[in-house]
């Protein structure tokens, strides 16, 4: 069995109901999926590190504020610099997601955040690898997956005016549950390999 580490920030909401269904994806896999809040872990010196580490993968999550990632899980990623400088994550399976208002809304940064983060570790950056289910006119908006088209790590939208309950959509949460399930089949094989 394989354990995964889920790390996300969510200001209003909105990215930990995202958070919630990468770990259904990924748990459906029978991964051991534990979600970490970003705050409980803005310094090396406190929070639950050491179950951090014990991780063979780890998912980064948060929301896209102003082009880039929440001011709380900057301050998160800052603090990995202990668990850098001891390769503590050297070659465990890495992924990101993060949720905006917009569709596109820079999201792109946030999750190039994540991947330069998980190169500096050493870690293995799993992309998504699910075509977008929105870029014909045929196409249902509402019912797509991956409609924003991002392949780099999970983009999902929630509109401003809406509160968690109300978003993302249920098209946006399947779509986090697909990218939770690749990330740990990924994370599965990298941990079968390596036995």
């Amino acid at each position: 069995m394989a354990k995964i580490a889920i790390v996300y920030h969510s200001g209003y909401g909105h990215t930990a109901k995202v958070a919630e269904h990468v770990r259904k994806g990924a748990a459906s896999t029978g991964a051991e999926v534990t979600l970490y809040k970003a705050e409980d872990l803005a310094s090396p010196e406190s929070g639950p590190w050491n179950e951090l580490n014990a991780a063979d993968g780890i998912i980064f999550g948060a929301p896209t504020y102003m082009g880039s990632a929440s001011a709380q899980m900057k301050q998160f990623l800052d603090a990995t610099s202990k668990a850098w400088f001891t390769d503590a994550w050297k070659d465990k399976i890495a992924a990101g997601f993060t949720n905006s208002g917009s569709l596109a809304g820079d999201k792109s940064s946030t999750l190039n955040q994540f991947s330069t983060i998980a190169a500096q570790h050493g870690m293995v950056w799993v992309n998504f690898g699910l075509k977008s289910g929105f870029n014909a006119s045929g196409h249902d908006f509402a019912g797509a997956l991956n409609r924003a088209g991002f392949y780099n790590g999970l983009a999902t939208q929630a509109m401003t005016d809406l509160s968690a309950e109300e978003g993302p959509d249920a098209s946006d949460l399947k779509t986090a549950e697909l990218f939770g399930e690749r990330v740990a089949n990924a994370t599965l094989r990298w941990v079968r390999g390596a036995a």
